[in-house]
């Protein structure tokens, strides 16, 4: 299935993440997969040997356990759609906060120069005192 329609299709926002989590198959098999996104409804996993489409599973990360059906395969990802709704308080908890940006200083420095260490004076004399080889000869 072509993913592009299933962000155009989808009723709830995703939070993009790179979590591991697993998945229970019917059969009592586990697999562990890479969590791509998280919603309330569903998710996007990522990994090898992916049950086929209509399959029923359990998904697992953490302490959340929630029962869903395999809607979409597409070569190693695989849309999941839960049974129940994830309350906002369980879809958090596995939701990382993003990391605050910062913004570049283009500020120029102060025209007051500080005073050097004498570790900087010791570089000074070394790097002043060695001679740039001669490239001509």
């Amino acid at each position: 299935m072509d993913e592009s329609s299933q962000v155009q299709n989808r009723r709830q926002r995703r939070s993009n993440v790179l979590l591991t989590a697993m998945i229970e198959m019917a059969a009592g098999q586990s697999l562990d997969v890479k969590l791509r996104n998280l919603s309330a409804e569903g998710a996007l996993i990522e990994g090898e040997g992916l049950p086929h489409e209509g399959a029923e599973i359990r998904f697992r990360k953490g302490d959340l356990s929630v029962a869903g059906k395999i809607v979409w395969v597409s070569g190693k990802r695989a849309g999941i759609h839960f049974h129940q709704r994830l309350s906002p308080e369980a879809l958090l908890r596995h939701v990382p906060t993003p990391k605050p940006r910062i913004l570049p200083s283009f500020r120029r420095p102060g025209l007051a120069a500080q005073p050097m260490t004498s570790s900087e004076r010791s570089l000074e004399q070394v790097w002043g005192v060695a001679k740039a080889p001669d490239p001509f000869g």
